[in-house]
């Protein structure tokens, strides 16, 4: 087993919640933009992707939790806006709820003794 540290293993739709976190506390993102504060967040451990964070927008649209909108960017060029929707604004309070309980589970096993 290799001791090299890399870049770190998400859970399915770890990302979908950080989208639509840095959606609800920055406003409408292009891709680039949400990529970057991503990135910024954590500290630079998850450098997105075209291939990652595109098909993770397009999904998030699809289920109507955002909307996109062209528009332009700081850099005077054509790019998709993405916004939050009512129905993401729910999501996000459902992912939280069930976030608080994922944590409280994996703390019983990681560190016996704490819980509750």
């Amino acid at each position: 087993m290799s001791t090299e540290r890399t870049k770190p293993d998400l859970l399915q739709g770890t990302l979908d919640v950080m989208v639509l976190r840095t959606l609800e506390t920055m406003g409408p993102q292009h891709g680039f933009g949400l990529a970057k504060r991503i990135l910024q967040i954590s500290d630079g451990l998850l450098n997105l992707n075209q291939g990652t964070l595109y098909p993770a927008l397009l999904r998030l649209e699809q289920r109507g939790w955002i909307r996109a909108r062209w528009g332009t960017s700081e850099n005077n060029r054509r790019a998709r806006f993405y916004e939050l929707t009512r129905a993401g604004r729910s999501q996000i309070a459902a992912e939280e709820r069930d976030w608080a309980r994922t944590v409280a589970l994996m703390q019983r096993f990681l560190r016996p003794g704490e819980e509750g």
